[in-house]
């Protein structure tokens, strides 16, 4: 099996690299035919890689090359970032089409990256009935149920029999995203019922929907987060969940590739925070943009800085009489800051995938605090130990021994009690960034070292 599945491999990546490669030199040449012949046999992801590798001019080649429900293929997959670039160097009645043969979600989340100059424009452009079904969810606000969802869904009707709910699938299923799920509604459109695909094959060509249905659904606000959803979807392994208004009308659906988007746009927020950062830069990003998302963090954590700084200052006269001091502070430190933040990256995951409940909370902190204690009085007796045989001091290892256990469990507690308090308060606990509670447990592990010594520096002295 093993063998036969790299033959496939290397068949797929011959035939990738030959139609790319004999794609290239016909675009090159400028053979319309040629390419189009070369291209087209390529997967949508394969056309986009070659496409978003190709310069300016070559890129103009391609717009004129294909048509735009070709062109539609190829920009579902590139990065909802960089699609502006492309939409607005193109002839913006052929980006008008393009976007009307894009999936309404996907038109909608490309449109919301534009100004609303740019978005009246691409729409009076449009065929009518396409720009209407993208003005329905324009409204809808961003990271929200409706601003992930499409209306291109197939719908039946209760009273339908089966025979009859077959022939109104073939009708939809041409617009629809996915007909995996078909949802039933009753006469005054409200969300009464759901079936698959497959119950519908098998169901009896007389029976009523609302014999063969399932009742039992789950479904979503309109104003429902994203994350939430995201979080619902995973926890219940759908493939599409329906969305509703407040009187349970079904409004649209949104699908697991919405949702694996939503996944990786909420990832990369949460790394920008963790690293201290209003924003992760984007490609098109000047200078100047980049400095300002990186710079609000930046001048807090030099502030918390110059505190830590004030506090070693506070200790000079300990410094003064036992000068050996300076020389363990990067390691307590340190230690405390990349404990501190093992635990808050257990902590934001958590939080992140809703593994924790009320009770839970009480168990990782216990567990946490038991992880503390452990590291702290390994690290500890091992810096003990090392001090006493490379200085000759058993004081001095005992001190900062006992310092990087007790550095090391409260910045543990830090690290996991930081956030938790946070999600309690509504704010976005990635915020308690990396950097952050490394320059809080810098903070307390400072006090705690020169604390004690200020306090036991008879002995040292």
């Amino acid at each position: 099996m093993s063998t036969t599945n790299n033959q496939q491999d290397h068949i797929f990546e011959d035939n990738y690299k030959e139609n790319g490669d004999l794609a290239q030199e016909a675009l090159e040449k400028e053979e319309i035919e040629s390419f189009r012949e070369h291209f087209l046999d390529l997967h949508p992801y394969d056309q986009m890689m070659f496409f978003i590798e190709q310069p300016t001019k070559q890129r103009h080649h391609v717009y004129s090359y294909l048509s735009p429900e070709e062109f539609a293929e190829i920009m579902i997959h590139i990065d909802i970032n960089e699609t502006k670039t492309y939409f607005i160097e193109m002839n913006i009645h052929f980006a008008a089409m393009v976007l009307a043969e894009m999936p309404v979600d996907d038109a909608v989340d490309i449109l919301n990256e534009m100004t609303k100059e740019e978005v009246a424009s691409f729409l009076s452009l449009m065929d009518h009935q396409a720009a209407n079904e993208i003005k329905k969810l324009l409204h809808y606000e961003e990271k929200t149920a409706g601003g992930i969802m499409t209306t291109e869904y197939v719908h039946l009707y209760e009273k339908q029999t089966v025979k009859e709910a077959m022939r109104s699938l073939k009708k939809q299923a041409l617009d629809a995203e996915t007909i995996y799920y078909l949802y039933v509604l009753n006469q005054d459109k409200q969300l009464v019922g759901i079936l698959s695909l497959r119950e519908l094959i098998v169901a009896e060509e007389n029976l009523l929907l609302n014999e063969v249905m399932g009742e039992n659904i789950v479904s979503v606000s309109v104003a429902r987060n994203q994350k939430e959803v995201a979080q619902m979807m995973m926890d219940y392994d759908f493939l599409a969940l329906p969305v509703v208004d407040f009187k349970n009308h079904l409004l649209g659906i949104i699908t697991v590739d919405d949702i694996l988007d939503v996944v990786e746009e909420e990832a990369h927020e949460d790394y920008s925070k963790l690293a201290a950062m209003s924003d992760t830069d984007i490609p098109d990003d000047t200078v100047i943009d980049s400095a300002k998302k990186r710079l609000p963090w930046l001048i807090i954590l030099l502030f918390l800085g110059m505190l830590t700084a004030n506090l070693i200052g506070f200790f000079e006269n300990t410094l003064e009489q036992i000068a050996i001091l300076a020389v363990f502070i990067p390691l307590i430190a340190g230690m405390a800051g990349n404990s501190g933040t093992q635990a808050l990256a257990v902590a934001v995951r958590g939080i992140a995938t809703g593994t924790y409940g009320n009770q839970g909370w009480l168990k990782m902190l216990a567990r946490e605090a038991g992880t503390g204690l452990i590291t702290g009085a390994v690290c500890g007796g091992i810096i003990t130990i090392v001090i006493y045989t490379w200085k000759g001091d058993i004081y001095l290892g005992i001190l900062v021994g006992i310092s990087i256990f007790a550095s090391l469990f409260v910045a543990t507690l830090a690290g996991t009690l930081v956030p938790m308090l946070m999600e309690k308060m509504k704010i976005d606990p990635a915020v308690a960034s990396g950097p952050f509670i490394t320059t809080i447990n810098d903070i307390i592990s400072i006090l705690i070292y020169f604390g004690m010594a200020t306090t036991f520096v008879s002995y040292l002295v």
